[in-house]
């Protein structure tokens, strides 16, 4: 956790330093360049960041905490823990009580500096779904909507996804689960496989029908 939460802010620090130095995107409204507060550009100066923006200003203990930089620190954190979209980091600034104009400029700027990136983290999302829980395009979208992903970038995601990949990966499904059915009448496999299908997003038709090959197969069914 802590390592990745130095990179999160080694990551920022960068991004900053190559703003600041090639577009000008990282200097104040007067032309001075400046490094975002609660970031440091060695690591020695993160740790000393995320200290003083925890809590508050180098003015003393009755100082006002900077709120850029304790929306910075939260966003760092989460970004550290796991991959995030936007709307995510929004609900949870929004649940520290961070002021909607602090959390939309802090948003911007790491959007700006491509560490939010809400095209990246929809694939990252759909690439994991499948691998690990074998999800169907339909609750694959269903996942994307919960985390706040626009319907455009969904689309986008999910556009790589073919009908015979789906066939193929719900057919995975139904053999390693049949595996764990044998001895049991076939319309019990037949019902057990369609629901664990269902949950996973297949829809009845493409069920089915890999069901019933499936049992075909099956020597355990097998016509002699």
């Amino acid at each position: 956790m802590t390592s990745k939460l130095e990179m999160a802010r080694a990551a920022l620090a960068r991004a900053e330093a190559a703003a600041a130095s090639g577009s000008g995107l990282g200097s104040s409204a007067g032309g001075t360049p400046r490094v975002a507060a609660g970031v440091a550009t060695s690591s020695d100066g993160a740790g000393r960041a995320a200290r003083g923006s925890a809590g508050g200003t180098s003015g003393g203990e009755d100082a006002e905490p900077d709120q850029d930089a304790v929306a910075r620190n939260i966003v760092l954190r989460q970004l550290a823990m796991a991959p995030r979209g936007r709307a995510q980091l929004e609900d949870k600034l929004r649940a520290r009580a961070c002021p909607p104009e602090v959390a939309g400029r802090v948003l911007d700027r790491f959007t700006e500096l491509g560490l939010i990136d809400d095209e990246a983290y929809a694939q990252t999302l759909v690439r994991s779904r499948r691998q690990t829980k074998g999800l169907a395009r339909r609750a694959l979208a269903h996942e994307l909507r919960r985390t706040g992903v626009s319907d455009d970038i969904a689309q986008q995601s999910l556009a790589s996804i073919e009908a015979d990949d789906e066939a193929d990966q719900a057919r995975r499904l139904v053999d390693k689960r049949l595996r764990s059915l044998h001895g049991l009448d076939a319309s019990v496999q037949t019902r057990r496989l369609a629901g664990m299908l269902a949950r996973k997003g297949y829809g009845s038709s493409l069920a089915y029908r890999v069901i019933r090959e499936a049992l075909a197969d099956s020597p355990e069914h097998r016509r002699d």
